[in-house]
């Protein structure tokens, strides 16, 4: 009987050490489907919140970026301002210049031709006007005869 008793010690141990390591396998596997089961129902609340965040962190940058382009815009229509008045001071200033670069072009012209003899076309149309004169004071003549 000593022998029937001593394996009885002898198993309890083991047996025990097993329904420990069952029970704590038991808790494990209840700790993880409670830990998905959690997940899963608050994931959806902490998605939810995630694209909430998103909306106001996208509506924040939309109102960033045109605020920005507005400013950028604002600023090139000034440059543009700018560049349009200086455009016309330059281009009147360059239309001075060719005035006066045409003018003493006409007069040196005008002299050159003056000097070889050729009338100006002031002359041209003072003698004009000297020959319409004759002409009508010739009419007058030849009617008085």
């Amino acid at each position: 009987m000593a022998k029937a008793t001593l394996k009885k010690k002898v198993q309890e141990p083991a047996e025990h050490a097993a329904g420990e390591v069952r029970s704590y396998a038991r808790k494990i596997w209840l700790a993880g489907i409670g830990a998905y089961a959690k997940a899963g129902k608050e994931g959806v609340s902490y998605i939810k919140e995630l694209i909430k965040t998103g909306e106001g962190v996208e509506k924040s940058g939309k109102k960033k970026i045109d605020a920005e382009i507005k400013a950028a815009n604002t600023e090139i229509a000034e440059v543009k301002g700018e560049v349009k008045a200086e455009l016309k001071s330059v281009k009147g200033k360059v239309e001075l210049q060719l005035d006066r670069i045409e003018s003493a072009f006409d007069t040196r012209v005008a002299s050159a031709l003056n000097r070889i003899g050729i009338p100006s076309k002031h002359d041209v149309e003072t003698l004009s006007a000297k020959l319409d004169e004759l002409t009508a004071l010739l009419e007058r003549v030849a009617r008085k005869q």
